[in-house]
């Protein structure tokens, strides 16, 4: 009778493990990022256009006054032209070991570099980026309601930008509480449209407008160090343009996948069509944009233009609908890191009322730092060089020599040292220019102006 008690404890063993993987499933289909997992190829190609067009965009003409004709085209081409690479090894990687799928930026880190080591390395970069973001687009909302606002009614009394943030945040409230990727698919393709659309208003409206008469292109800056650190400043600006990787794996991780059809293709096929819409956004006002008003423009495009009133009004409120998309696209995987941090490793039960706490506070603290520090946008070229660059120019090309370590001198390792090198010396020159340019203004910052 003495050998019935080893079984039992097998079985015993098994039922657990086997509650412990339903337990584990059902966290898995509650988190936002893995709980939804039939998006079609669209999705991700609007998921990854309102993710990489920032507002950003309507400074690239002032970026370009800074680097000139020449760099400044090769540094639009050059950011293009890695980024777009560097996205297609994401894109690769999420399922490289069969079987599996990285659906977090931190996960592939972990697999590459191990356990501990890996999560060290990702997450604080991926929180940077992405509560930064947040922030500056919390920020970015405000200032376009408020020129909006002051464009459409120049008498009326005026709005301190503290208020017209509240306005802004108001419509995270709500929209937070949109519980995974694909739920937040119709938000994200209204602000696809918008960021295609107010950059067309700007080189639009620019031809329009025809070469000012004084036009010049020369650099601004009247001595030899200005122009060169407005020159990194400038470099800072470009490639913090192309900054979409830190969702890109969840964002693929909402794609439906089989060993026949995996999903790097309805993915990759999203990414290329993003790509070429990224390209129709950036190039054409970059270039339209500094021809025209040559280093005289503005750091915002739209406040050189002025008028037609109701079309920069216009452009403004496409700007806030389109920042409103992207504020979910990076609240979203930041959501998934502190829901996954306070149900596994805290245990919490999860529940509707725990992600309705998590959220506002999120959005409350968004906000609160983004009227606190109005002149946040300075603070990210500084912070940006830090965390951009590496998530975007090179930590894809050291995990994929990390992973598939590739012949030594063979295409594939010079092209990714080459990435390497490249995103190294942006993450240290950029930052450099930006600090300059955080001390220059230091004296005009007001906290909750």
């Amino acid at each position: 009778m003495g050998t019935q008690a080893p079984t039992d404890q097998n079985n015993y063993s098994r039922t657990n493990n086997e509650q412990e993987i339903a337990r584990q499933k059902a966290i898995d289909d509650w988190l936002p990022i893995t709980s939804s997992r039939n998006a079609k190829w669209w999705y991700s190609a609007f998921h990854n256009v309102t993710a990489m067009v920032g507002a950003g965009v309507l400074s690239l003409p002032y970026a370009m006054s800074e680097l000139g004709w020449g760099p400044g085209v090769a540094v639009l081409v050059l950011s293009w032209i890695i980024t777009f690479y560097t996205l297609w090894q994401m894109v690769e990687m999420h399922e490289m070991v069969p079987g599996k799928r990285f659906d977090r930026y931190h996960e592939l880190g972990q697999y590459a570099f191990g356990e501990k080591l890996g999560l060290y390395i990702v997450v604080p970069q991926q929180l940077v980026v992405e509560v930064g973001v947040n922030i500056i687009y919390m920020v970015t909302g405000g200032k376009s309601l408020k020129k909006f606002h002051d464009t459409v009614c120049p008498s009326c009394k005026q709005i301190k930008l503290t208020y017209f943030i509240m306005i802004f945040a108001s419509v995270h409230f709500v929209l937070s509480h949109l519980p995974n990727f694909n739920s937040i698919s119709g938000v994200s393709l209204a602000a696809a449209v918008m960021s295609l659309s107010y950059s067309t208003i700007a080189w639009g409206a620019s031809i329009d407008k025809g070469v000012q008469k004084d036009v010049e292109y020369s650099y601004k800056a009247k001595s030899t160090a200005g122009t060169v650190f407005n020159f990194l400043s400038a470099l800072g600006d470009v490639a913090f343009a192309y900054a979409g990787h830190n969702v890109v794996l969840e964002i693929q991780a909402t794609i439906p996948s089989t060993p026949e059809k995996p999903s790097k293709g309805p993915m990759w096929k999203g990414v290329i069509v993003a790509y070429i819409i990224v390209a129709l956004c950036y190039f054409p006002v970059a270039l339209i944009g500094y021809y025209i008003f040559g280093n005289n423009v503005s750091d915002n495009i739209l406040i050189s233009l002025e008028k037609p009133a109701w079309l920069i009004a216009m452009a403004n409120m496409f700007v806030v609908i389109h920042v409103i998309g992207s504020y979910q696209i990076y609240a979203m995987p930041v959501f998934d890191m502190i829901e996954t941090l306070l149900v596994k490793k805290l245990h919490f039960p999860p529940s509707t009322m725990l992600r309705f706490v998590v959220r506002n506070l999120y959005v409350a603290f968004t906000m609160f730092v983004g009227i606190t520090f109005p002149f946040f946008g300075g603070l990210l070229g500084f912070f940006g060089g830090f965390a951009f660059a590496p998530t975007t120019y090179f930590l894809p090309c050291i995990i994929w020599l990390t992973i598939y370590k590739p012949r030594r001198y063979s295409l594939s390792w010079w092209t990714n040292w080459v990435c390497i090198v490249l995103g190294l010396l942006l993450m240290i020159l950029a930052p450099i220019g930006g600090l300059r340019q955080i001390i220059l203004q230091a004296k005009d910052y007001e906290f909750y102006s």
